[in-house]
């Protein structure tokens, strides 16, 4: 297992770490498989992972990843707790809440976080996040009180991302991509305030759904040439924990057109990167509707045409009427945006 420095936090992580979403026991729809393995079986399960080398486990409160947090506690009593590094997170933005949760959870664990995030940071939180009293001050707070080891901000949107690095009080930053959804890694690459922070890398199987297009090995090593600290896994098995965490995997470059071709042999995906630079007047996330339109193709079917139901009819009629075309002149990928959306439409009429 190769390690990494954790941005200033001074911890040295493994390359690859330990997702618990798969070792709950319950029902997760954003997840293809389920797992549930009992306690016995997710610590088992964590603990073949620890033996290969893997010492970051990251994890969130009950609403969100059911009882892994539990059990990751459980997990931490069987070993020496100095050799691993655990991370946390709620999805709670007001300031007292997050305080009572960082409370909870280290009750929960049994152990102290050495990482707390806010969780799913986005446009409509971010500024109650990071203002006075938010959810980021009462983090910062509760590392002076050493109650949690550092601070951390978890989004999945470059621009909150971006702010997070800039601002002193945050020491790690959390954000997905993989060989398909690398358009934020590659700003990421680009902009040297992103050297400040450690930096976890979420998303990379795409919550399992590029396992088939692509081997495990590939979608790890596709991301390893990217500026990440450590790339979180989703592990529900002892097979999975086998694979990520067994051997070291070499670097593989695959260019974009290379990762479509590879799609293309099962669906026409739409070539969106996410890169996140679409920017709408009428205030769309078109990368997100072509993320779901892919997913869809991926296997998630439920899951994505129910999320494309809540904002994509309105942004067809939006796109059909729009002059502006700001969306397109920022694409780093040249997409045709209202074609593309055609075939959105197309989607949601033959299935919503």
């Amino acid at each position: 297992m190769r390690y990494r420095a954790l941005g200033k936090t001074g911890l040295s992580v493994s390359e690859i770490g330990f997702g618990t979403i798969p070792i709950l026991c319950g029902h997760v729809p954003v997840l293809p498989k389920f797992y549930s393995p009992d306690q016995e079986t997710a610590v088992a399960i964590m603990k073949k992972a620890y033996d290969y080398g893997c010492n970051f486990y990251d994890t969130a409160i009950l609403e969100e990843y059911g009882d892994a947090e539990l059990k990751l506690g459980e997990f931490a009593k069987t070993i020496d707790r100095s050799r691993i590094i655990i991370s946390d997170k709620a999805r709670f933005y007001d300031g007292a809440e997050i305080y009572r949760e960082v409370i909870r959870s280290t009750q929960n664990l049994g152990t102290r976080p050495d990482i707390y995030f806010v969780h799913q940071v986005d446009e409509s939180n971010v500024d109650e996040v990071f203002g006075k009293n938010g959810a980021l001050d009462a983090l910062y707070d509760l590392k002076r009180e050493g109650k949690i080891g550092y601070t951390g901000i978890a989004s999945h949107y470059y621009p909150v991302l971006y702010r997070a690095a800039k601002d002193p009080r945050v020491d790690v930053l959390q954000g997905s991509g993989n060989v398909m959804e690398r358009g934020m890694l590659e700003r990421i690459q680009r902009e040297e305030v992103f050297r400040e922070k450690g930096f976890i890398l979420n998303k990379v199987y795409a919550a399992g759904l590029l396992i088939g297009p692509f081997s495990p090995e590939e979608l790890i090593g596709g991301i390893l040439g990217y500026p990440f600290t450590c790339a979180l896994l989703g592990i529900g098995t002892f097979e999975q924990a086998e694979v990520a965490f067994a051997k070291e995997y070499p670097a593989i470059s695959f260019s974009y057109e290379e990762v479509l071709d590879r799609l293309r042999k099962s669906f026409d995906p739409i070539g969106c990167d996410r890169c996140e630079k679409c920017v709408c007047p009428y205030g769309h996330e078109l990368h997100t509707t072509f993320r779901q339109y892919n997913y869809f193709h991926l296997g998630k079917e439920f899951w994505a045409i129910n999320k494309l139901k809540l904002d994509a009819e309105l942004t067809y009629q939006h796109c059909r009427a729009c002059t502006e075309q700001i969306c397109m002149k920022n694409c780093e990928r040249r997409l045709y945006v209202p074609e593309e959306m055609e075939r959105v439409n197309q989607l949601l009429q033959a299935f919503g």
